[in-house]
């Protein structure tokens, strides 16, 4: 096999949405003749531990750990973080409303810490990747960020050995939602947008997870971007139970940040609640993540306390299977400007659960479009109360006569396993080898 080297910061045993792309890239690439190594921070500072993501690898994966120094102990010193605290992306915050430290650090982390806090590890790991890769040659390597850091390995790695390198932007640089609050002088800003450029131009090929995501990209690199999607993976869903229709329960999976608190949802419930006994009797609001302080705000304010519950982050399988007694599942959108092209891993692992989606966000953009193609749910802007009320009075007349049953979907094209092949075949255009016959690695 020709072995490719996947250069990433998010990989088991930890956490978070950053994980799962190559996690399972990763699992099925040997069935097309590619051997991941994996290059992964020996300590890196994770949103979580979930040890039995570990079992997903095929045995025998090669995984390289490397030291990373990142500035996170002086961030939790400034913020009044306890030390085993963990670092919440998106300006989440659970407990407490952003202080003026929060401020100072968000300045210091966009203007001093150029692409982000991990850039501390570039030189380290370009030093430390020369000499392995003279040892043990590789067709290709693979970037994925964010962090955006790690692109930037690969372009001294491309420069010294001329590799050829794949970027892929699991989220955009410069135009993803929080860009706009790093506080960055003018100076900052310009320097992040020459080194993505430069990032652009440089690799042999650039990866994105959707259409919009690929536009923006390509008129900022003046190239071409290939969409390769985020998915689900059929061995993650192998025995769903059936639904027993006990509650109207509506379940988020996954963090939920202040630009994701659907008020227009709550404030649709909180009118239901009071003129509809079934909602009053039925109704149960489930939040299974990290849950931004607005959001339990908006809750509170709505009346809907009563009614929703708050779990904790839970591992993967345990997540999904918590998640299939739900007669709804909620998919609320960033409510940023770079929302046309967000299409959230968790939209792919819900479409594995089989159950109704209700997204809420722009009826035009990358998600609608997948959830319309694939017959998944239904999508509701940011602002229409009324559509949204509709819906869900539909959904509760269906769950009522025990039809609400799982949805007529389409959705074998984002099998993690057809989104492997895509990927291999676009490996092999890089090294300018034939695509292998798909082999059986279980």
């Amino acid at each position: 096999m020709k072995k490719v080297l996947v250069i990433t910061y998010y990989w088991p045993p930890g956490t978070g949405a950053g994980v799962f792309r190559w996690l399972k890239f990763c699992k099925y690439l040997r069935g097309h003749g590619w051997e991941p190594v994996i290059y992964t921070p020996e300590n890196p500072e994770s949103p979580g531990h979930d040890p039995t993501l570990e079992e997903e690898l095929p045995e025998g994966i090669q995984v390289i750990r490397h030291p990373i120094w990142e500035p996170y102990r002086f961030y939790k010193l400034l913020t009044g973080q306890k030390k085993e605290e963990k670092i919440q992306s998106g300006f989440l915050s659970e407990n407490r409303k952003p202080a003026i430290t929060d401020k100072i650090s968000t300045w210091i982390r966009g203007n001093l810490f150029i692409p982000d806090a991990r850039r501390f590890w570039i030189n380290p790991s370009v030093s430390f990747l020369t000499r392995w890769l003279a040892k043990h040659p590789v067709d290709a390597m693979v970037t994925t960020g964010p962090p955006h850091s790690l692109h930037l390995i690969g372009l001294n790695l491309k420069e010294k050995t001329g590799i050829p390198w794949l970027a892929d932007f699991r989220d955009p640089w410069t135009q993803i939602d929080y860009h706009d609050k790093l506080m960055l002088s003018g100076w900052a800003d310009r320097r992040h947008q020459r080194l993505e450029t430069t990032v652009l131009s440089r690799a042999d090929a650039v990866t994105t997870v959707s259409r919009h995501c690929a536009l923006g990209l390509e008129t900022i690199g003046r190239r071409k971007v290939e969409v390769i999607s985020n998915g689900f993976d059929s061995d993650d869903f192998p025995d769903l139970p059936e639904f027993n229709y006990e509650r109207f329960r509506i379940t988020h999976l996954g963090s939920m940040n202040a630009d994701r608190n659907p008020e227009m949802l709550w404030r649709v419930l909180q009118i239901l609640v009071k003129e509809d006994p079934f909602f009053r009797d039925y109704l149960h609001i489930r939040l299974t993540g990290k849950t931004d302080i607005t959001v339990r705000k908006s809750l509170e304010d709505a009346g809907l306390m009563p009614y929703t519950t708050f779990t904790p982050p839970l591992p993967h399988r345990k997540a999904l299977a918590h998640a299939a007694d739900s007669a709804i599942l909620l998919l609320p959108l960033n409510n940023t400007p770079n929302v046309m092209g967000i299409t959230t891993g968790k939209l792919f692992e819900y479409m594995g659960l089989r159950r109704p989606v209700l997204c809420i966000g722009p009826p035009e953009g990358d998600a609608a479009k997948i959830i319309y193609e694939t017959r998944s749910g239904v999508t509701v802007d940011f602002h229409d109360a009324e559509q949204c009320r509709a819906i869900l009075v539909e959904w509760a007349a269906r769950f009522r006569e025990k039809e609400l049953s799982p949805v007529d979907q389409t959705t074998g094209q984002y099998d993690r396993r057809a989104l492997t092949k895509t990927l291999a075949a676009l490996l092999d255009s890089m090294t300018g080898s034939q695509p292998r016959t798909e082999r059986n690695t279980e």
